[in-house]
């Protein structure tokens, strides 16, 4: 059944709106996958703050091109799906490369990092990166590790008059009861 011209302009403008609003995206070979593995992998996506879709090809080169994406060959060749990836790139790219590694019926292909293409290998190092709070954490910690070094360098002379006057004071109290 034939697809209207309205239909797929109503599509190509999803998947331009798609784009403008993710972070990532991730294209992926879906053949083979059954319907309850692409169910599975929709509803982990959705937990990943993403969305799952399958894309026509010709419809997705047309929005990928409107919203001055570079098309790499092969991006769209064979069965394409697409992970938008709208809050944590890194968790989208974790989940689905994780879901290709039990599932051999998907595919990494390629992707986009807001508009740069990215290849498949350059997706798995992406989801092999620790999660965002994580890497926050570290962040602030070298930040602050500067800091944290001159506060005691600038309190260890306070500390040892302080070590010095309590060995007097414990000198002289037992001078005292003796």
């Amino acid at each position: 059944m034939a697809i209207t011209k309205e239909r797929k302009r109503e599509l190509v403008d999803d998947y331009k709106e798609w784009l403008s609003k993710s972070r990532a995206v991730i294209l992926a070979e879906y053949s083979g996958l059954s319907m309850k593995d692409l169910d599975d992998l929709r509803a982990r996506v959705r937990e990943a703050g993403g969305e799952f879709h399958i894309v026509k090809n010709t419809l997705g080169k047309i929005a990928f091109e409107e919203s001055e994406r570079p098309i790499l060959e092969g991006y769209f060749e064979g069965t394409t799906a697409a992970g938008f990836a709208f809050t944590d790139a890194p968790k989208l790219a974790k989940t689905l490369t994780d879901f290709a590694r039990s599932v051999d019926a998907l595919k990494i292909k390629g992707g986009y990092l807001d508009i740069s293409p990215v290849s498949a290998a350059e997706i798995t190092a992406l989801a092999e990166l620790p999660p965002l709070p994580v890497m926050r954490s570290r962040l602030l910690g070298t930040i602050m590790a500067p800091a944290t070094q001159l506060a005691r360098v600038l309190n260890e002379p306070g500390r040892q008059i302080a070590a010095v006057i309590k060995a007097f004071s414990e000198k002289e109290q037992a001078q005292a009861n003796a």
